[in-house]
């Protein structure tokens, strides 16, 4: 019998991407499933970026290239990041991946040593605990309040910090909550940061999609003294529609950099060559097609929150970014299900909520933050009344215990 390694027998399976293949193999077996589990958008690539990736084939583009990506992929992402950041980085202090996940994987695993520390604010991205565990280190959870935004309060992580700690996850705008951080919120985290000697991971995936006037704030535009120890983390993924082309990239020291090329060299090799050639297009085409996508989520996110916040038990703050919305739904809690099942948790409603309603949401519990559930707004106009309809009655037959 085969005994898998421990760092095997640790690790979680993700939970968003599991309720979307459960809804998925429910759709598959003919059952009219809502989706609101799923964290990409539902919009096409746009045009001009598949024709740019479809002439790197026609030109024969599918050999390996370099490792952190082709030259004209680094310039493209460093252009991007004085134009959106008004940061200057060198193609050196560039790397590309297959995906930002596959990034903060490399990260991690370059900066990690066993038992060094990691906070993570919560709620959390559900990968963020997962990566640093399989890297030996600890990911220490602080946990931030709905009534604060759910912001990282800067006495919070002065408590938080031990000799041990070697990195802080800011991730801005927030997945699961869509919360955003200010420059006011950043500089006072920095100012606590700013004589330790902690690596900032910024993942900064959903910087472009904001709302209400809201503009994203990057830590480095705040406290630029941070630069030596700040890893910028992004890729295309969310901003331009292409989860499926899995590139993603990180900005950051040169040495760390380099040392994520090199576990990079030893697993994945380069990111797929004409992908590459998409997020170059992606990054330095038109962008009036985010401003189109955002536009259309901030229709649906005022749509959703409304519907979730009328239920009865359930509250739903207002996301600033992201597409996601966040309600408490521990008003629900306590319970009981026709069939006599008590809903004690975020899991057992979520479960409820897919076995009887035919809506796929996401358990709070994996982010940190068991009181509530995320849905996802990356869905139609009539998705989302359906599934709010679906919701209303399910919670409807619940009766209190």
């Amino acid at each position: 019998m085969i005994t898998l390694s421990r760092r095997a027998q640790q690790i979680q399976p993700s939970a968003t991407l599991a309720i979307t293949a459960k809804a998925n193999q429910l759709k598959a077996q003919g059952v009219d499933v809502i989706g609101f589990g799923a964290g990409e958008p539902d919009f096409p690539t746009p045009p001009h970026i598949v024709e740019r990736a479809a002439e790197a084939l026609r030109k024969g583009d599918t050999r390996y290239t370099s490792v952190g990506g082709t030259p004209a992929l680094r310039s493209a992402v460093a252009a991007a990041l004085q134009r959106d950041y008004g940061l200057t980085y060198r193609t050196a202090e560039i790397t590309a991946s297959c995906g930002a996940k596959h990034t903060l994987f490399n990260l991690f695993l370059a900066l990690v040593d066993d038992g060094d520390e990691v906070i993570v604010p919560a709620p959390y991205w559900v990968s963020y605990p997962e990566q640093v565990q399989v890297a030996g280190g600890v990911p220490v959870i602080v946990s931030t309040e709905e009534a604060d935004g759910f912001l990282l309060r800067p006495e919070a992580l002065a408590q938080a910090l031990t000799p041990r700690s070697k990195a802080l996850v800011l991730n801005s705008p927030s997945n699961p909550t869509g919360a955003m951080y200010g420059r006011d919120e950043l500089a006072a985290l920095a100012r606590v940061l700013d004589d330790r000697d902690v690596v900032v991971v910024s993942d900064d995936i959903y910087h472009k999609l904001t709302y209400d006037g809201a503009r994203f704030v990057s830590l480095l535009g705040v406290a630029p003294s941070l630069r030596d120890r700040t890893v910028i983390v992004n890729g295309v993924s969310k901003t331009y529609a292409m989860t499926g082309w899995r590139i993603g990239y990180a900005a950051g020291p040169e040495r760390l950099i380099q040392a994520m090329e090199d576990l990079q060299s030893q697993s994945t090799s380069n990111p797929t060559s004409f992908a590459q050639a998409g997020a170059v297009e992606a990054l330095s085409g038109p962008q009036a097609c985010v401003g189109e996508m955002v536009a259309a989520f901030d229709e649906r996110r005022r749509l959703l929150v409304a519907g979730l916040d009328a239920l009865p038990g359930v509250r739903c703050p207002l996301p600033q970014g992201a597409f996601y919305a966040f309600p408490n739904v521990s008003g629900v809690y306590g319970s009981v299900t026709p069939s006599g099942v008590e809903i004690r948790n975020s899991l057992t409603l979520a479960a409820y909520l897919l076995e009887e309603a035919q809506v796929a949401v996401v358990p709070g519990g994996p982010f940190g933050a068991d009181d509530y559930i995320r849905l996802s707004y990356a869905t139609s106009l009539d998705n989302i009344r359906k599934g709010l309809g679906r919701v209303a009655e399910a919670l409807g037959r619940l009766r209190r215990s």
